[in-house]
């Protein structure tokens, strides 16, 4: 059975797709597979192999054996020399990379060449850099010597989203490689192409056998096979709050395995009226909420405008959104592209439903755009109250709801009227106000005068329901080691 598929993409790129299983550096057969659609048309790109239980286990055992078999001992700067040669690989394949990732996601082209792939080897070449940056404390216990020592876990899983394939992929494996931790990744099963076709870079790079495996297949079935394994010690999880309540649950009735999660968001953006610059806070707030097709965990899909500003915002707002392009996303004025898939299609359309017959104002959009692909207009709304579905609810899509406050402790507590707590934004001139108001919003991360700006040196990560852990940064790195105490009677 050929595991390729040579491919043209709309605007004349031709490359081969690998469709079969990474595992222990080959690509092998599935038990089954499934069929991956382009967003822009609703066609078939082709199909590829899906994971049940004998390719779990045996992707697990692959990095098992890895692990044991050299990786947890490597040395930390073979493991950074290979890390960066891996990055350089992507820097060369970044135009194919790209192309498709665009092809199975449907990002503009043009977004996934300025962030998702040169973002996947600037997380790899920092964790190369953190190899040998880890070290424990030697501590003075009544005569005897104590010392530290951070040790590997083991075998790693990641389950990835569909949103940010590479992003999220890097996410996962950058730091657990760098702290000697072999990894089975499982995509998902709507963006399981580009992926794969790092998957060939691995093997180009050099890595052992086992270290890095790469499946995909359904959640409910690959995904809880991989949560639930015995010689998994470690998963990471990126996707929507019901399903990481799955995965600790998985966990919890296995081996107990160290779980992260990072998980959905309601997020606030916040614009006061002393704003220096209303149509540079308008800009950001438009990139906040329809960067991705609205299909970003941290979107600011609630913008809060302070009274005396309200109108004005709303009037430049609306003609900023309205002018975008959506459509084919290899066309370089396209700032818009598809939904993943019609369900996703079909789950917007329905908040946008819902929030009319809830009474909200459907300032723009709310439509479908063309007649092939899964598009939909970029849709405001306003006149809302803070317990209508659309202000409490994840959408995942290009819907925003716009709505004014007074003052501090007012926009304060509507900000915080939602169980999610990934991220929030702050525009504001006065730096005593950004500070104030950073310090009492309960997220993860709060931008102030801009949106979406994500880091490989910056930790991310949410409160509340927005799950637990942090990625990216140093503080990633607490997720991927378990510590050791030695105690030695040196009176002996």
């Amino acid at each position: 059975m050929s595991l390729t598929t040579e491919y043209t993409t709309t605007d004349g790129f031709k490359t081969t797709l690998n469709t079969g299983l990474f595992i222990n550096n080959e690509f092998v057969e599935g038990s089954s597979t499934i069929e991956t659609i382009n967003p822009s048309t609703g066609q078939v790109i082709t199909s590829v192999q899906a994971a049940g239980e004998k390719e779990v286990d045996l992707a697990v055992e692959a990095a098992h054996k890895a692990y044991y078999g050299g990786w947890k001992t490597s040395n930390p700067r073979e493991r950074a020399r290979l890390m960066n040669k891996l990055a350089d690989l992507v820097d060369r394949d970044m135009d194919e990379l790209a192309h498709i990732e665009t092809l199975d996601n449907g990002k503009p082209l043009a977004d996934a060449k300025s962030f998702d792939v040169p973002g996947l080897a600037a997380q790899l070449r920092y964790f190369a850099g953190c190899t040998d940056k880890v070290h424990g404390k030697v501590i003075e216990t009544q005569g005897k010597l104590s010392y530290t020592i951070h040790e590997p876990i083991g075998v790693c899983g990641g389950i990835i989203p569909w949103n940010f394939p590479l992003a999220m992929l890097s996410w996962k494996i950058a730091p657990a490689l760098a702290m000697s931790n072999t990894v089975v990744i499982k995509t998902s099963e709507l963006t399981p192409l580009s992926a794969l076709k790092f998957a060939s870079l691995i093997v180009e790079a050099g890595f052992p056998p086992g270290v890095i495996n790469i499946i995909t297949g359904y959640g409910h079935i690959t995904g809880d096979l991989l949560a639930r394994h015995n010689r998994v010690s470690k998963i990471a999880f990126t996707g929507s709050t019901a399903v990481g309540r799955l995965i600790m649950k998985a966990a919890a009735e296995t081996n107990l395995k160290k779980v992260t999660l990072e998980l959905g968001g309601k997020s606030p953006n916040i614009i006061f009226d002393d704003v220096e610059n209303l149509d540079e806070a308008v800009f950001w707030s438009r990139l906040g909420i329809y960067m991705n097709a609205g299909q970003v965990c941290c979107a600011g899909s609630r913008i809060y405008v302070q009274e005396g500003i309200y109108d004005q915002f709303i009037e430049k707002f609306k003609a900023l959104a309205a002018s975008g392009t959506v459509g084919n996303p290899y066309d370089e004025k396209t700032i818009q592209g598809p939904q993943i898939s019609e369900r996703q299609f079909d789950r917007v359309m329905g908040y946008i439903e819902t929030g009319k017959s809830e009474g909200a104002t459907c300032l723009l959009g709310g439509n479908r755009v063309g007649d092939a692909g899964y598009f939909i207009e970029p849709t405001i709304f306003t006149d809302v109250t803070p317990k209508m579905k659309i202000m409490q609810e994840e959408i995942f899509g290009p819907v925003v709801a716009i709505s004014k406050f007074k003052d501090i402790d007012d926009v304060i507590e509507m900000a915080h009227d939602t169980d999610y707590g990934l991220a929030a934004a702050v525009f504001t001139s006065s730096l005593k106000r950004a500070i104030t108001v950073s310090n009492r919003l309960e997220a993860g991360t709060v931008w102030v005068n801009c949106y979406n700006q994500i880091s490989e040196n910056t930790p991310f990560g949410g409160y509340k329901q927005s799950g637990n852990g942090r990625e990216n940064s140093v503080y990633a790195l607490d997720n991927y080691t378990q510590i050791k105490a030695v105690k030695i009677n040196i009176g002996l």
